[in-house]
C-alpha cells in the first residue's frame, strides 16, 4: 500500500537517503547540459575545443566557491563515479567487434604505441625531477611536509591516462604518504593534473594549430557531420530487432555490467587472499586500482566467448553492437570527466599549489616537444595530423585527440585516427611494466630513486627504437 493513514510510506520515500544518490547524478547531468549550452553559444569556448564534459566539471567547481553548494556535492560519490566510469568505459570499448584497418600498417601502429609509452616515461621523469627535490628541500610553512617524493608520477596518470587513473593512483599514494606522516593530498593532486591536462591539450593545441595555419603550414578545414553511422548501423546482420520485447541498448548495457561484475568477483577473490604485509600494502591496492585493466581483460574474454558461441551455432544473434557500445563508452567517459573534475577540493590544493603548477607547466612543455619531435619522424606525410591527435590524447583522453584531429582532417583521410585507436594494444603491453613501477616507487625514497633510474634507461631504449634507421 503506497499511502497509509499515518503517512509513513510518504515519509520513507521523502527521506534524504532515498534521494541523495540521484541528487548527485542530477548535478552531474545538469552540469553536462550547461556545459553543452555554453560550448554551443560562446564562440570562444567552441573554438577552444574544450570538451563539454570538462566545461560541466568546471561549472561545478565554480559553484563550489559558494559554501552552501559544497553541502550538495558529495566528494566521495564523485570519486566513486569516476572510479567506476573509467572501467565501464574501457569495457565498452573493449567489447566492440574487432575490425582490422588496412590504412595503418603494423610498424606505424607499434611505433605509435611506443610513442605513447615514451611520453608516459618522460612525464614520469619530469614529475620526479620536481617532486623529489621539493620533498627534500621545501617545506610549507603552514602544512609542513606535504610533498610526497613519488608524487611526480601522478603526472603521467593525470596527463597520459586521465581522471580515472589519476584518482586510482592518487588514492594509493595518499594512503602510503599518510602512513609515513606526509600530508599529501594525492586525490586532489591527481584530479587537478587531469583537469589541467584537458585545458592544455585543448587550448595549447588550438593556439598552435592557428599559428601553423597563419604560417600556411596547414589548413583548418570545415568539419562535416559525422556520417559514419546511420540508423541502420545497429540493425544490420543478425542483431536483436527493434520489435523485440527488450531494447537493444538494454542488452548492451547488461553485457557491459555483467563483464564488470566478473571484474568485481576477480578483485574480491584477490582481496580475500592472505598475501602478507607486501600484498596488503602494495599488491591489493594495485589490483583494485587496475579495475580498468581487468575490465579490458575480461571484456576481451567475453567477446571471444560470445564469438565462439556464434560460431558453434549456440547463439544466433549478434549482441555486441559497435555503435551502441561506442555510445555507452562515450557516456561513461563523459561522466568520468565531469565527476573527476567536480571531486577536486580547493581547500586541499592550497598547500600544494606550487608543485602542482611546476608539474603541469613542465609536463606540458616536455609532452609538446617530445610528441612533436617523434610525430614528425614516424608519420611521414601527415606529421601534424599525427601530432595533434597524439598530443590531445597524451594530455587529455583519446576523444581530445580526435577533436583536434578533426580540425585539420575532418574526414579522417590520413591514418592518424586509426593509429590512435590501434595503438592501444602495443601501448598496453609495453606500458604494463611501467604501471608496476608506479606501485613500487612509493614504498620509500630509495624505491623512487630506483624507479627514476629505470625510467631513464627505458626512455633511452624507447628512443633508440623510435629514432632507429628506418628500412623502407
Amino acid at each position: 500500500m503506497y499511502l497509509s493513514s499515518s503517512g509513513i510510506a510518504v515519509k520513507s520515500f521523502a527521506a534524504p537517503e532515498v534521494w541523495s544518490t540521484l541528487i548527485q547524478v542530477f548535478v552531474v547531468l545538469l552540469a553536462v547540459l550547461a556545459g553543452n549550452t555554453l560550448r554551443r553559444k560562446v564562440r570562444f569556448l567552441r573554438r577552444s575545443l574544450i570538451p563539454t564534459a570538462l566545461l560541466g566539471g568546471l561549472i561545478i567547481l565554480l559553484f563550489k566557491f559558494w559554501p552552501k553548494f559544497n553541502d550538495i556535492i558529495d566528494k566521495r560519490f564523485m570519486e566513486t563515479m569516476t572510479y567506476h566510469a573509467l572501467a565501464l568505459g574501457f569495457i565498452s570499448m573493449s567489447l566492440r567487434p574487432t575490425k582490422v584497418s588496412n590504412r595503418s600498417n603494423t610498424r606505424t601502429v607499434v611505433e605509435t604505441g611506443t610513442l605513447t609509452v615514451g611520453t608516459y616515461i618522460i612525464q614520469g621523469i619530469v614529475g620526479l625531477l620536481i617532486t623529489v627535490p621539493m620533498y627534500l628541500f621545501w617545506r610549507n610553512p603552514e602544512a609542513g611536509r606535504d610533498i610526497f617524493y613519488a608524487g611526480g608520477l601522478m603526472l603521467p596518470m593525470g596527463y597520459g591516462q586521465g581522471p580515472g587513473q589519476a584518482l586510482n593512483f592518487g588514492t594509493i599514494y595518499q594512503s602510503v604518504a599518510a602512513e609515513q606522516g606526509i600530508n599529501f593530498q594525492g586525490i586532489d593532486f591527481g584530479l587537478s593534473i587531469a583537469a589541467i591536462g584537458f585545458l592544455i591539450g585543448s587550448i595549447v593545441g588550438v593556439i598552435y594549430m592557428n599559428i601553423l595555419a597563419h604560417k600556411n603550414r596547414l589548413t583548418l578545414k570545415e568539419q562535416e557531420t559525422d556520417t559514419r553511422y546511420t540508423l541502420y548501423d545497429y540493425d544490420q546482420g543478425n542483431e536483436l530487432p527493434h520489435s523485440e520485447s527488450v531494447d537493444k541498448l538494454t542488452i548492451v548495457i547488461s553485457i557491459v555490467f555483467m563483464t564488470y561484475f566478473f571484474v568485481y568477483l576477480f578483485m574480491s577473490f584477490i582481496g580475500r587472499l592472505e598475501l602478507g604485509d607486501f600484498g596488503e600494502k602494495t599488491v591489493k591496492p594495485l589490483v583494485y586500482g587496475f579495475n580498468f585493466f581487468w575490465g579490458i581483460l575480461f571484456a576481451s574474454l567475453v567477446r571471444v566467448f560470445i564469438r565462439s558461441l556464434r560460431k558453434k551455432g549456440l547463439m544466433h544473434r549478434e549482441y555486441l553492437n559497435e555503435y551502441l557500445l561506442n555510445r555507452v563508452g562515450g557516456t561513461a567517459f563523459d561522466l568520468m570527466i565531469v565527476a573527476g573534475t567536480a571531486a577536486i577540493c580547493f581547500e586541499n590544493l592550497r598547500s600544494i599549489w606550487l608543485p602542482l603548477t611546476l608539474l603541469c607547466i613542465a609536463g606540458a612543455i616536455a609532452t609538446f616537444y617530445y610528441v612533436k619531435k617523434v610525430s614528425m619522424r614516424i608519420y611521414p606525410g601527415y606529421g601534424y595530423e599525427g601530432f595533434f591527435s597524439m598530443f590531445g590524447m597524451l594530455t587529455g583522453t583519446a576523444s581530445n585527440g580526435m577533436i583536434l584531429l578533426r580540425e585539420i582532417d575532418p574526414r579522417y583521410e590520413t591514418p592518424a585516427a586509426n593509429n590512435l585507436v590501434l595503438q592501444n594494444i602495443p601501448a598496453m603491453i609495453m606500458g604494463f611494466p611501467i604501471l608496476l613501477l608506479l606501485g613500487f616507487a612509493p614504498k620509500n625514497l630509495s624505491a623512487t630513486l630506483i624507479t627514476l633510474g629505470i625510467l631513464v634507461v627505458l626512455f633511452t631504449v624507447v628512443n633508440l627504437f623510435l629514432f632507429r634507421k628506418r628500412v623502407r
